[in-house]
């Protein structure tokens, strides 16, 4: 195998943030960070407003201090997810002991990948965006007359839909250009001194006798 058990032949190397950077998962996980930064930063900075009358403030969706809470709470949790795995993979090539690189490696699949965390992050995000667009369709214009942060209002919704395809295709275990891509054992014949089953090539032998077959002179 090539890298040893997850990677481990290539503990120790070089920290090289060229090859990093260029990793799908890589790209995958820095977008998903920005996206979750738009989201719960729109919704904290202009997601709430003051009413001049109420003297208090309240979610520029729909009045539902429950919508904003959610953007905000996937969004922190997301940013801190990513934030947290883009250090490991900084810090991965680095780690010398084959248990603590599978350790990293299966705790890195569980968020992210099979058996498909992923799509339960992309779910979160679906919820987030559908939870958010609804409550802003049935806003009031009267609790919003000067249209303050609209702008943030509808950021934080459409990046909530982007978050959903960028978690659905971060899955790390479909990424061979990954360092610690876990062994699969060959499915294809199995060479020669593999311990395998030998099978012998077809009419290598023939044990048949073969008659004496006499030509006419």
């Amino acid at each position: 195998m090539e890298g040893g058990a997850y990677g481990a032949g290539k503990a120790g190397g070089a920290f090289d943030p060229y090859t990093l950077v260029r990793q799908p998962h890589t790209i995958l996980r820095v977008v998903s960070w920005l996206f979750s930064i738009v989201v719960f930063g729109s919704i904290v900075n202009e997601g709430y407003l003051n009413s001049a009358s109420e003297g208090e403030e309240f979610c520029i969706y729909n009045r539902n201090p429950n919508a904003c809470s959610y953007g905000v709470a996937v969004g922190v949790l997301a940013f801190l997810t990513c934030l947290l795995y883009l250090a490991l993979d900084v810090y991965f090539p680095q780690i010398s002991s084959v248990k603590d690189r599978k350790k990293a490696v299966l705790s890195d699949i569980g968020v992210s990948g099979e058996p498909h965390p992923a799509a339960f992050w992309a779910f979160l995000w679906f919820v987030g965006f559908c939870y958010l667009a609804n409550q802003w369709q049935v806003s009031k214009p009267k609790d919003n007359p000067l249209n303050e942060g609209t702008d943030a209002a509808r950021a934080a919704i459409a990046f909530s839909f982007f978050s959903i395809f960028t978690w659905d295709y971060m899955d790390p275990s479909q990424d061979s250009s990954m360092p610690y891509a876990p062994y699969v054992e060959p499915t294809g014949p199995d060479p020669a001194g593999m311990g395998g089953t030998y099978q012998q090539p077809a009419n290598t032998f023939d044990t048949e006798p073969q008659g004496y077959q006499s030509q006419g002179y």
